[in-house]
């Protein structure tokens, strides 16, 4: 009974309170658009991409995103864990790839075929570029359990893929 009571009369003290402290907000307004983009060099010599070259805001327009993803299909998978097998895809192409990829590693999910896209450079012998896809197509296949396809484009240099400088 004497809660109740008190209650009664703290309460509309402490709403009276928190609306006083809601009031005005006098900060200034921060509508700068800064992530995503790269800081220009003052000798203009950092190399960029293609990918890296056109600003998040043309991801629709001009480029496509790094990973396709179906999760949002009856019975598909959730998107954290596509967002963890794409995470996990990337750190595997990059240890069994080692310093061999010019370009961004694509992640294309059709149906149930993962397709793995990218650009890399000839400092192996083909052969072993060959057992590489086989080695790499076999595991993540067993990992994923769906089938995984690996599509590689050759270059002579990294050079190649440069777009432009900054």
């Amino acid at each position: 009974m004497v809660l109740l009571e008190l209650m009664r009369n703290v309460l509309p003290v402490v709403q009276q309170q928190m609306c006083m402290q809601r009031c005005l907000h006098t900060s200034t307004v921060l509508a700068r658009v800064q992530s995503g983009r790269y800081k220009i060099t003052i000798n203009k010599d950092k190399p960029l991409t293609y990918e890296m070259a056109n600003p998040p805001h043309y991801l629709a327009h001009r480029k496509s995103w790094n990973a396709w993803n179906t999760s949002n299909i009856k019975d598909g998978n959730r998107p954290s864990e596509t967002a963890v097998e794409d995470m996990f895809i990337r750190q595997f192409m990059k240890g069994t790839w080692h310093n061999l990829f010019a370009s961004e590693v694509i992640i294309k999910r059709q149906h149930n075929i993962i397709r793995i896209a990218g650009i890399i450079t000839r400092t192996i012998v083909p052969y072993k570029i060959y057992f590489l896809t086989g080695y790499t197509e076999e595991l993540l296949s067993y990992w994923l359990q769906c089938p995984v396809k690996v599509e590689l484009v050759t270059i002579d240099d990294k050079k190649e893929v440069i777009f432009k400088y900054i």
